[in-house]
């Protein structure tokens, strides 16, 4: 069975832009549910990794509560609840992609905003140059060749109403500016350069 991981900080720590009752009902409720229904469509099965499972699943019920679990573990660890800021080889690839940080976060925000209904906004590598991109509802890049992911923002609903209702906008920019967890992407970044590994979901248990 896999687990639904602990969040790497108090649920309060990301206050004032994402409250501790955001982060209970995201992490204990949505989160959770989503991992608790994989297991129950897993019973009897052994896979050897999230990430396997999520390959093999194909479109359907076990892919989506798959990829969300994914999807939400990588979004716990985009953040910090101590304000980073990108600095040395991944500071040099955001100046070559966009021009500079403030280019690269008017480009991430138009993009989650712009993203309709539910899904996700990635700043990713690909073939060595930063790209920002979504991916509609369940949708991951674990799926996708290539492509190393270095933070991930949640633009489905629940993930911000609490706290900014309606305005997604609103709260992708607070995010951007206080939340974003430079330091988890600088070693994303490393490791999709062969130096390091990347991120993965915990074995089953």
């Amino acid at each position: 069975m896999f687990i639904l991981p602990e969040l790497p900080y108090a649920k309060e720590a990301l206050e004032p832009t994402m409250s501790a009752e955001t982060l209970t009902f995201h992490h204990d409720k949505h989160h959770n549910a989503y991992v608790t229904v994989m297991n129950q469509l897993l019973e009897g099965q052994s896979p050897e990794s999230l990430e396997a499972v999520i390959k093999s699943a194909g479109p359907g019920k076990l892919f989506n509560q798959a990829a969300q679990t994914w999807n939400h573990d990588f979004f716990w660890n985009s953040m910090s609840p101590a304000k980073t800021a990108p600095s040395g080889e991944l500071a040099a690839a955001i100046d070559a992609a966009f021009g500079s940080l403030a280019e690269l976060k008017t480009k991430f925000v138009a993009e989650g905003v712009g993203h309709f209904a539910s899904g996700w906004a990635w700043l990713v590598v690909e073939g060595g140059a930063l790209k920002v991109i979504s991916t509609h509802d369940a949708a991951t890049t674990v799926t996708q060749d290539g492509v190393t992911p270095l933070l991930v923002f949640d633009v489905w609903e629940h993930a911000y109403y609490i706290d900014k209702r309606n305005d997604r906008k609103a709260f992708l920019e607070a995010w951007f500016d206080t939340l974003a967890n430079w330091d988890f992407a600088a070693k994303q970044l490393a490791a999709s350069k062969g130096e390091g590994e990347a991120y993965s979901y915990p074995k089953p248990q």
